[in-house]
């Protein structure tokens, strides 16, 4: 064999190959925080088709899990940081739990490679119809199954490129499958020939086209315009719930409180880090008053509950109107609580005793909860990544009547630390105004601290780690996008309808 055939085909060589997809699964993250590298998602997954287009089912399945399992690691490897800096979990221990959280849910991944490799058609269409399909399954299986861990779900690569356009109408996933689909037409396609490029790039364009067509339809009209102050703390993470610290932490938020201007003040989560009955009553009566004046209202985050009860993670609305309801303020309680950080799931209870992190042991808030009234606007609060589930929020906007016209998310992601964290966390955020064209409020501990209009555009921010007040305005808007509609009524089940229907439709339906 000459030389040149050995160099050229080295690659293909399995353990190699397992080696180079995994390194293009660990590549696309960055387009989950570069908006501008988007096409970067798209080839990464276009090249993964190329390969599992050739493979066996088996062969199909364990290039899935390396791709995955990258991916996975790439994109939430902060969580290292929770476990290990602010955990005391030892460095090995938190490596291989980060690494075995993404093994696990890469498997989702791995069984669609083996189905698309099973039922891949001849036809490169189908085909690449047959992957969209898989690939949205294994979405929304990471995203619903145990409770859901859908962070850096491929759409979000795409709330910046033209893709983007349909939010509003197919979600978060369905763009994560538009451009599955349209980055394996390349992928199954045999691009040596010039004419072979014509009908991948055609599908491409024209998606690119409709995209930045359809983003630019309204389904919201604006309400009214509402000033707001939002709090970032910049507490170290250490230090938040640390009890000798407790006075000095009140009186920076207490100082940070009175310098707000806003009509609507809202603090991030965990603001107060203490249950109302252990506040100082001076500090507490304070706050009150400030709030139950005409024309202010504050959102903080604050433990709630007690031991006959249990204990929410929660925020209060604090308002002249809200004094009229019981408790005499406004309540959401956190409904999608995080496993491990706010309940421990059966059978693992051993390892959260291994690290020295105020777990909570959290009941859960309805789902589609009230909002909290502030001048005619309603505000929806959101705690830490809640907004990472369009399809809960959405349930709130049903009825029309009663839907939000402003969101609001408090968070403390101080957790993890000066980490790529913050810019996810941000761009989910986007996308939940995109998908429901409504603006995002976020007050966080350490940022992102921003202003999101209905178009997913940060119109106000903070730098993130500094402390800080955020003036500024948001404009309130009302009216149903599709996906608010049909996500609101009928959660994902539409979506996995969808991809099953493709799966019967277009599979291969005998040996070529």
């Amino acid at each position: 064999m000459a030389p040149g055939v050995v160099v050229a085909a080295w690659w293909r060589h399995p353990a190699v190959e397992i080696v180079l997809v995994a390194m293009l699964g660990a590549l696309q993250t960055v387009a989950f925080v570069a908006g501008d590298l988007w096409p970067l998602q798209m080839i990464a997954v276009a090249l993964l088709a190329w390969r599992v287009g050739r493979a066996s089912p088996r062969r199909a399945a364990a290039l899935g899990f390396a791709f995955g399992t990258a991916w996975l690691c790439a994109g939430t490897w902060w969580l290292f940081v929770s476990m290990h800096r602010y955990g005391g979990l030892p460095a090995p221990l938190a490596a291989l739990a980060v690494l075995a959280l993404a093994a696990f849910l890469s498997l989702y991944l791995a069984a669609a490679m083996a189905v698309a490799a099973h039922w891949r058609p001849r036809s490169p269409a189908r085909a690449a119809t047959v992957f969209a399909a898989a690939w949205l399954l294994a979405e929304l299986a990471r995203a619903v199954l145990l409770t859901g861990f859908p962070w850096v779900a491929s759409g979000y690569a795409h709330v910046d490129s033209p893709l983007g356009g349909f939010a509003p109408w197919l979600g978060v996933y369905g763009i994560g499958a538009l451009a599955a689909g349209l980055a394996a037409r390349f992928g199954f396609a045999d691009l040596r020939g010039g004419r072979a490029w014509v009908a991948p790039g055609g599908a491409l364009a024209l998606a690119v086209v409709a995209g930045a067509l359809l983003g630019r339809v309204d389904f919201s009209t604006p309400t009214r315009t509402l000033t707001i102050s939002l709090l970032q703390g910049n507490v170290p993470q250490q230090e938040k719930f640390e009890p000798a610290l407790l006075a000095e932490g009140l009186a920076a938020t207490a100082a940070q409180i009175q310098a707000a201007r806003g009509e609507l003040v809202v603090g991030p989560e965990t603001v107060v880090p203490v249950l109302p009955s252990e506040l100082d009553d001076h500090w507490w009566q304070s706050l009150l008053e400030r709030f139950r004046a005409p024309g202010r209202a504050a959102i903080l985050g604050i433990p709630m509950g007690d031991p006959a009860h249990g204990y929410t993670n929660s925020a209060l609305g604090i308002s002249a109107e809200a004094s009229a309801l019981p408790g005499g303020f406004y309540r959401y309680d956190k409904h999608h609580l995080v496993p491990f950080g706010e309940f421990v799931p059966n059978g693992f209870h051993w390892f959260t005793e291994m690290m020295n992190i105020p777990l909570g042991d959290f009941e859960r808030g309805p789902l589609a909860a009230p909002s909290f009234d502030v001048g005619g606007e309603r505000v929806a609060p959101n705690i830490c990544y809640e907004d990472l589930f369009g399809e809960e929020l959405a349930a709130r906007f049903v009825p029309e009547t009663t839907a939000p016209t402003i969101l609001a998310n408090i968070s403390n992601i101080g957790w993890f630390g000066r980490t790529i964290a913050v810019e996810q966390h941000l761009r989910i955020s986007r996308m939940r105004s995109l998908e429901l064209q409504r603006p995002m409020i976020r007050a966080t501990n350490t940022g992102a601290t921003v202003v999101i209009d209905h178009r997913g555009v940060v119109t106000h921010s903070l730098a993130p780690f500094s402390v800080g007040i955020l003036e500024g305005s948001v404009e309130g808007r009302q009216g149903l996008t599709p996906f608010a509609s049909w996500a609101g009524h009928l959660g994902l089940w539409p979506l996995w309808l969808l991809a099953l229907a493709l799966l019967l439709v277009f599979r291969r339906r005998s040996d070529p």
